[in-house]
């Protein structure tokens, strides 16, 4: 996620052997984890648009949301895709040139359970537009994430931090 925006990385503890590929003691996780499963996630969406309102694309999508509700609950790296990338993708890769305050992407998470949920619902009362609609505005903030690294929930965050006075997060250029 090094473009020319700003992120939040986790505060800078001394070199430690990981508790995961995925989070380091200092809590930092890697970055590129959740732009994976970004990709996961844009793949699946693109599929409900294809497919809803017919019953797989619900159901598509009701397994997308409890894995947004996952991670916004319990953590991003607590998220089956992220298992896929600790599993599949991480041992292939080099160590993250920094860590990322696992915060922000959890926020993430947390606007994505709410887009879902509004498709869903949608969907489910036979509002296809507005369940389509729904979806759509997931599904691009999902591919901002998976192909230009900008997590578009991650920045509002960040701007949320700011306007409330938040403590403040280190933001390397």
């Amino acid at each position: 996620m090094s473009t020319t925006h700003e992120r939040a990385t986790a505060p800078s503890a001394p070199p430690h052997t990981p508790k995961t590929a995925h989070e380091d003691r200092s809590g930092g996780i890697d970055p590129r984890g959740p732009q994976v499963a970004a990709g996961l996630t844009a793949v699946v969406l693109a599929l409900v648009l294809l497919v809803a309102p017919h019953p797989v694309g619900i159901g598509l999508l009701a397994v997308q949301t409890a894995i947004f509700a996952v991670g916004a609950v319990a953590g991003v790296q607590r998220t089956p895709y992220s298992w896929l990338f600790r599993t599949l993708v991480r041992p292939r890769l080099g160590p993250p040139a920094e860590l990322e305050d696992p915060a922000p992407p959890r926020f993430a998470q947390a606007v994505g359970l709410a887009f879902a949920l509004v498709g869903l619902l949608a969907l489910l009362a036979g509002a296809t537009v507005l369940g389509q609609v729904a979806v759509g505005l997931a599904l691009v903030a999902a591919l901002l994430n998976a192909v230009f690294a900008f997590c578009l929930g991650c920045e509002l965050y960040l701007l949320a931090r700011r306007l409330i006075g938040g403590p403040s997060v280190s933001t390397p250029r």
